[in-house]
């Protein structure tokens, strides 16, 4: 089952990527909704995969990149360009190659980060999402006063948002994109649906686009198609609505950063139901290290940087309130 889930994940995010670069709305958020729900079928990201998943989530805000109202953090300043420079850091640290175009991609993020708000007149707000986007270190201190400058002048069309465009983040996302997908072209449901298209000679239009003479012989395996594409839009939307105190519309609201390490829905139901097992002294001393590196509070940063035997963000909060006594 796990093999299989981890097929079906890569090949869902294949299609995300696919999608993203065509441009093809409809098509992408379908894919989108299929890799969410496998994603949150995950109890732990299998270390193997963290690129894949981490590539989904970051297409997915990127997407969305323009909507200030939507949300994919607690958070609520945390706007979906911001959430995705956390995932483009966590890709980052993925690989070590592709400097050159990390560093692109990460300068284009921030700057379009403080242009969306600049452009939706929310001056104070790219003020202080300035702050919180760039550390004191020498490196980020060019950037950083030339966007302080941008933003005192409240202009969203001065040449320095101009020439770092969003058309522009695209464009080096698709240049990603389409590495990554050279890289993972050994997926298994990849290989074998090639295969199967090519040994009966179909063409590349969409299955589902067109009209498809059926006959005896082939209705049982269109059958079985058909239920596994109904058994994942189920799986999608039992997984949505199952959002403790939401509602059905709101069951499409996507993973925020903050659950990502465990990818669970309710960790408060999710703990409770685990059997209980004793905190090991080196599981404290990552807990005291991520505290002195993030500091109190930010559970889910410390889980996904420290090594954590099978944990949540709920229990580290509960462990660091019995040490504190």
């Amino acid at each position: 089952e796990a093999v299989a889930a981890e097929w079906m994940l890569e090949f869902a995010c294949s299609c995300l990527c696919r999608h993203f670069a065509e441009e093809s709305g409809a098509e992408f958020r379908r894919w989108r909704d299929v890799a969410q729900a496998l994603i949150n079928g995950l109890s732990q990201i299998p270390p193997h995969q963290k690129k894949t998943v981490y590539l989904c989530q970051l297409l997915i805000r990127i997407a969305q990149g323009k909507s200030l109202g939507l949300k994919f953090e607690n958070d609520q300043r945390i706007s979906p360009l911001e959430s995705a420079l956390s995932f483009w850091t966590l890709l980052e640290r993925e690989e070590i190659k592709l400097e050159k175009l990390h560093e692109d991609i990460r300068r284009l993020i921030q700057i379009q980060i403080v242009a969306v708000h600049m452009e939706n007149k929310y001056f104070k707000e790219a003020a202080e999402v300035l702050e919180r986007l760039f550390t004191d270190s020498e490196s980020d201190k060019p950037l950083r006063v030339k966007l302080a400058t941008v933003i005192k002048t409240k202009d969203p069309y001065v040449p320095l948002l101009q020439s770092f465009s969003y058309s522009l983040l695209i464009s080096k996302i698709k240049s990603y994109i389409e590495l990554f997908m050279k890289e993972n072209e050994t997926n298994f449901l990849i290989q074998e649906a090639t295969k199967q298209v090519a040994s009966k000679g179909l063409g590349a239009t969409a299955w589902q686009n067109r009209h498809v003479e059926v006959n005896e012989n082939d209705k049982s395996d269109l059958d079985t198609k058909q239920r596994f594409v109904l058994s994942i839009i189920l799986l999608r939307d039992v997984l949505g609505q199952r959002r403790l105190g939401q509602k059905p519309k709101e069951s499409r609201v996507l993973q925020s950063l903050n659950n990502m390490q465990n990818v669970e829905k309710n960790e408060v139901s999710l703990a409770s139901s685990r059997k209980r097992q004793r905190w090991t002294h080196q599981e404290d001393l990552e807990l005291k290290s991520g505290i002195r590196e993030f500091g109190v509070g930010n559970w889910t940063k410390i889980l996904v940087h420290g090594n954590f035997n099978n944990r949540t963000s709920v229990m580290l909060k509960d462990r660091w309130r019995t040490l504190s006594r």
